[in-house]
């Protein structure tokens, strides 16, 4: 949608350009997954100087002499710290320039004032204690502007492609210690990238003019040169899905594209997109235009 956006607003952007955009966008998205994971990672390791600076102390508390870096030393982080292929990808993407020191001493110093930081360190722990305190700090670095501000900064995609950065971060901790290259299945398959995300936004740019026509009857009094160009790519990329992507059911595009109306068009979208989709999608299924198969055949 953003780049069929970029097209339109822009002259010098040819659809060869915008593809070479989407593939770079798909790599930044799976980067910032990974700064995640090593901003968490790093953030853990402080506990070790946490450690240190205590054991140091010339009259150290009771709280102090029971202190241990465990919140560093536990299986699901010893996974990451002892994983050489991700390590390597780290630091050939120079997330330590990112996420540094400075940063992590800051959220670590921050997270450790909190209760369940207080209440990790004072109980036994078991695997699951240890996952339940790192989601609890990604919680706690989620709700940080200054971690925002880092992923921002670092990858614009962070703005867009949160919720989907959370969900694949809390699969990766449930799911260590792992094998080696866990971190590769997080990357989208080629019937993803390819034969969805690429293919709908090609045909979507090349039967821009024969979608406006079909769109047209359905405004009524509304003139399509003073509708949101957002709303207008939103209704002809739906309607590419309605008549070219057999294995999705109508209902699914039709709430997919209410919801990214909400997202990124004007108050008034979603229900502008839902009344138009609904009125094309009923003309499509009596000319026989919609062909699901599979699983796209359930309404």
């Amino acid at each position: 949608m953003q780049l069929l956006y970029a097209i339109s607003r822009d002259n010098d952007l040819n659809i060869s350009q915008a593809t070479k955009r989407y593939f770079k966008s798909i790599d930044d998205t799976f980067n910032l997954f990974l700064l995640n994971l090593y901003a968490i990672h790093r953030i853990c390791s402080i506990s070790i100087e946490d450690a240190e600076k205590r054991s140091s102390k010339h009259l150290p508390t009771e709280e102090d002499k029971k202190f241990t870096p465990k919140l560093f030393h536990n299986p699901i982080i010893g996974a990451i710290n002892n994983n050489k292929s991700l390590a390597k990808r780290f630091e050939q993407l120079h997330f330590e320039s990112k996420a540094n020191k400075d940063f992590c001493r800051n959220i670590y110093a921050e997270f450790a004032k909190t209760e369940e930081y207080k209440k990790y360190l004072g109980e036994e722990t078991s695997k699951s204690d240890h996952l339940e305190i790192l989601l609890e700090l990604y919680r706690y670095c989620r709700k940080s502007d200054y971690f925002n501000e880092i992923m921002e900064d670092s990858f614009a995609e962070w703005v867009d492609d949160k919720s989907l950065i959370i969900g694949a971060i809390k699969k990766s901790l449930k799911k260590l210690p792992a094998n080696d290259n866990f971190y590769e299945h997080f990357f989208p398959e080629d019937e993803t990238i390819k034969e969805f995300g690429q293919e709908l936004m090609q045909l979507s740019f090349e039967n821009d003019e024969e979608l406006l026509e079909q769109i047209k009857p359905t405004l009524k009094n509304w003139d399509h040169e003073r509708l949101a160009v957002i709303d207008m790519i939103l209704l002809k990329m739906a309607i590419i899905e309605f008549k070219n992507f057999p294995t999705i059911p109508t209902k699914v595009t039709l709430n997919e594209y209410v919801e990214i109306a909400k997202l990124y068009s004007t108050p008034k979208s979603k229900d502008f997109i839902n009344g138009i989709l609904d009125k094309v999608l009923s003309e499509l299924i009596e000319t026989g235009n919609i062909n699901k198969v599979g699983r796209g055949l359930l309404e």
